[in-house]
């Protein structure tokens, strides 16, 4: 066949594809390759030489990951040669690297780490001829520490940066054993144009980069007596907890991570999701009230379209690439800060308690909403609204500290108040699931009728895919609506920066029309944060997405709506959409002032 090529490895006959690596054929014989650089989400580098195996005729040693398959190719991927040439590169990368391992974030759970434990690296020959170097550490930021001592240069960080969402915060400078990973001018994380999405702590190998945990701070909070604590979960943590836990990716365990934070010692356990629910009421109306202005009023000062607020990393990536399209955000805060703001209002009075006596931290699977908690706009209760963000990472490090045996804890259910939710809430945390839940509650509203979908599930709006269209037309609507009679809602869906800036460019041209369009910073949305567990790649990210789908098929009520818990929010203290309490406490409106 013209497009095939055959060739052998360790004596193995095997077909393969002519693009074909060899990294990639050697999988399909059962046989792993070491790799350090190499990452599915990335582009091939070839920079780290981990991976090198002997090509025979010919005198150097190639990069499995970086070369194609070519006909008639004899390769050795364990030979003397190879195995001695891997032994010294780990050792190489081992002299210029911090390996006072048992300090280490990342102890565990590092690639390097495992190489130098595979290869049983007992001496460090190289150390005493590679040059003391005064490294680094950079922790300003509330979200990534960066530390040069654990850097291996390897530059996943650099290229998921470019390639994965297109902000380039991170790069390389000076040449030879000078080369490291810097930013611009070389300021700290917090100075440049970084997103906060953690995306890069994802892609790192080592503990180069991770993020700034809170999990002292939180058990301060936990053991003091005259602090009430308060947690949320977020939907994507619910399906990507048990990877950390030894468990298969995409297995759900809500009601055992309840239990778990119950055993803790948390005062009560809710759920992230209410308010979820909650952004889709206040995000809804404002999405409604912005097209009556524009369809009816004939308001040329409307924005739109309209965009999510929900993903922090999004908010901070139009704050520094296209400030000039800020009036289109919704002005919805994200459900954690929404959150937030009401455990110390609502919440407080609801439970006769002070509110600078309760401590209200949040389980994310995102980086980016540590710096989120920390802007000096997120303070609306009257007090810091949420006060510590921790990673699904750092849960899993709670349940190991106590000792809990996971498996053996008995499900159990949220608290009341604010733990109620319903499937749109658990769909946040794919990409496409905030549009998704939205057109749920939205059309039935201007309609009277569920959304003409079977089973509720919008199939257009789902998928791995960076950038999705869908639209729905609106017929017969109520008579409050009757003016969207035959508007066919245009909608988009983009994931990972780099999608976003398509569809941002796409407006900027004048080439779009969507009336909403539905943000997400990092790969496949939520589930595929940067606090989620590592690693990550494109196979991993399907199976949260296909649980968290199969969480929403479960659940009792699948519109936001329809929420009886919001309902009585309503009633008893919002009063209405887009209401006065609700402006003060849900919204905030994205001026130059606050933008950083």
């Amino acid at each position: 066949m013209p497009n095939k090529v055959n060739l052998s490895i360790n004596g193995f006959s095997i077909e393969v594809s002519k693009d074909t690596t060899i990294l990639d054929a050697a999988k399909e014989l059962g046989i792993t390759i070491p790799t350090l650089c190499y990452h599915k989400d990335l582009c091939v580098a070839g920079n780290c030489r981990v991976c090198v195996v002997e090509v025979a005729g010919q005198k150097r040693l190639s990069a499995a990951c970086a070369t194609p398959c070519e006909e008639g190719m004899e390769i050795l991927t364990n030979s003397l040669k190879v195995r001695n040439s891997r032994k010294h590169i780990i050792e190489l990368l081992l002299s210029e690297h911090n390996a006072d391992c048992t300090k280490c974030y990342r102890n565990g759970n590092c690639e390097l780490q495992e190489l130098a434990s595979e290869y049983k690296i007992m001496t460090q020959d190289f150390l005493e001829l590679v040059p003391h170097k005064n490294y680094t550490i950079d922790a300003y930021s509330p979200s990534i520490i960066k530390d040069d001592s654990k850097c291996i240069r390897c530059q996943r960080c650099v290229r998921t940066c470019a390639e994965l969402q297109g902000v380039n915060a991170l790069t390389c400078s000076h040449k030879g054993d000078e080369m490291k990973i810097t930013t611009f001018y070389e300021k700290h994380m917090r100075e440049v144009v970084c997103t906060n999405c953690g995306q890069c702590i994802n892609h790192c190998p080592t503990g180069a980069l991770v993020e700034k945990n809170y999990i002292e701070q939180v058990w301060e909070a936990i053991a003091d007596p005259k602090k009430h604590v308060v947690v949320q979960t977020a939907p994507a943590v619910r399906v990507g907890l048990g990877e950390e836990l030894g468990l298969e990716p995409g297995t759900r365990l809500t009601g055992k991570m309840v239990a778990a934070l119950k055993r803790l010692g948390f005062d009560s356990v809710l759920d992230t999701d209410f308010t979820a629910d909650l952004t889709i009421i206040e995000e809804g109306t404002e999405l409604l009230t912005r097209l009556k202005k524009a369809l009816v009023d004939k308001d040329e000062t409307v924005s739109l379209p309209m965009a999510t607020s929900c993903s922090p990393g999004w908010i901070k990536y139009i704050e520094h690439m296209y400030p000039e399209y800020l009036d289109n955000l919704s002005t919805c805060k994200s459900p954690q800060q929404m959150f937030g703001a009401l455990a110390k209002t609502y919440y407080a009075k609801a439970r006769n308690l002070e509110p600078e006596n309760i401590v209200s931290v949040s389980i994310m699977p995102c980086t980016a909403k540590k710096f989120e908690a920390y802007r000096p706009e997120m303070h609306d209760s009257g007090y810091r609204d949420v006060n510590y963000v921790l990673t699904t990472r750092e849960l899993a490090i709670l349940i190991k500290q106590a000792g809990l045996d996971f498996d053996r804890l008995d499900e159990m259910k949220y608290d009341r108040l604010m733990g109620e939710s319903t499937g749109a809430g658990v769909i946040f945390g794919a990409t496409g699931g905030v549009m998704e839940a939205a057109l749920r509650t939205a059309y039935e509203i201007v309609t009277g009728r569920e959304v003409p979908f079977k089973n509720l599930n919008i199939t257009p709006v789902r998928g791995m895919e960076g950038v999705k269209e869908a639209s729905i037309k609106i017929e017969n609507p109520v008579e409050d609506w009757a003016f969207l009679d035959g508007v066919e809602l245009k909608c988009a869906i983009a994931h990972g920066l780099v999608n976003a800036k398509v569809v941002m460019d796409k407006i900027k041209q004048g080439e779009a029309d969507y009336h909403f369009i539905e943000f997400m910073a990092c790969p496949g949305g939520c589930l595929g944060g940067g606090g989620q567990p590592i690693p990550t790649n494109p196979e991993i990210r399907q199976k949260r997405m296909e649980a968290i789908y199969a969480e929403d098929g479960d659940m009792p009520i699948r519109k936001s709506h329809d929420n009886p818990e919001v309902q009585k929010l309503y009633k008893d203290f919002l009063k209405e959409p887009l209401g006065e309490v609700s402006h003060h406490l849900l919204h905030t409106k994205y001026t130059k002032r606050e933008r950083f």
